[in-house]
């Protein structure tokens, strides 16, 4: 596939998993087995933040790899880390590279605000 075609993959993917049930059938259908710890980080995310969405605010891509720069959105309705759900409405930024072959998540990488969302969340102090 060429770039321009991972490029548009990727953005169906986000569309299809942003604001939505992100079911394990809905995940198989974009992101392989090769790449278990994506599915995990999906259910995890999804189970503390149902219906969350990842908004892509830049995309690029360049042979098999699409970088996405994104916003997230969720509200915290389940436990997270062992914290449990505070209601609370989060967004934090988000930096991540897909690797894709043949219309499926191979691999990824990715780079989240963690501390913001644990400030959001109450569990650490807001900076002054």
């Amino acid at each position: 596939m060429s770039a321009q075609e991972n490029k548009l993959f990727i953005e169906r993917y986000l569309a299809a998993m942003s604001g939505s049930d992100k079911a394990p059938a809905e995940v198989d259908r974009f992101v392989s087995d090769q790449d278990p710890e994506l599915k995990e980080h999906i259910a995890m995310f999804e189970a503390a933040f149902p219906y969350y969405e990842l908004v892509p605010d830049d995309l690029v891509a360049e042979a098999d790899k699409v970088a996405v720069r994104a916003t997230f959105k969720g509200t915290h309705g389940g436990e997270l880390m062992g914290m449990p759900a505070t209601g609370k409405e989060v967004v934090m930024s988000a930096m991540l590279i897909y690797r894709v072959v043949d219309n499926q998540i191979v691999e990824h990488w990715m780079n989240v605000d963690q501390l913001s969302l644990m400030q959001q969340l109450g569990a650490l102090p807001e900076m002054a």
